[in-house]
């Protein structure tokens, strides 16, 4: 099996063909100038981004602070477990059951 990192990185970062990319230089450049003065949501709507990413673009000082923090943490950890994950989900299914053969649910 080839490996998608490989693949993904003959792909050129153009908006449109790179899926991650959602805005050009010239759109991160306006966000920053931001000369009709919007406020981040209207900006994050015109865009169709995520408040988020327009504030990360506007204080970039506060980006570098949050992937510090998160490296710190311990970098893009689990956030479960997955064979917990899959108990619950069993009980949980279990329970469902239940409540459809005892009528409670349709």
């Amino acid at each position: 099996m080839p490996n998608k990192r490989v693949e993904a990185a003959r792909v050129p970062r153009v908006k449109g063909v790179d899926k991650r990319i959602q805005l050009t230089p010239e759109q991160r450049s306006e966000i920053r100038d931001n000369p009709e003065g919007l406020s981040t949501h209207k900006l994050a709507a015109k865009y169709g981004v995520s408040r988020r990413l327009i504030q990360f673009i506007q204080h970039p000082e506060r980006h570098a602070k949050n992937l510090l923090d998160r490296q710190q943490r311990g970098g893009s950890m689990k956030y479960y477990d997955h064979e917990k994950q899959a108990e619950y989900m069993q009980t949980h299914r279990a329970h469902k059951k239940q409540l459809l053969e005892g009528g409670v649910i349709c």
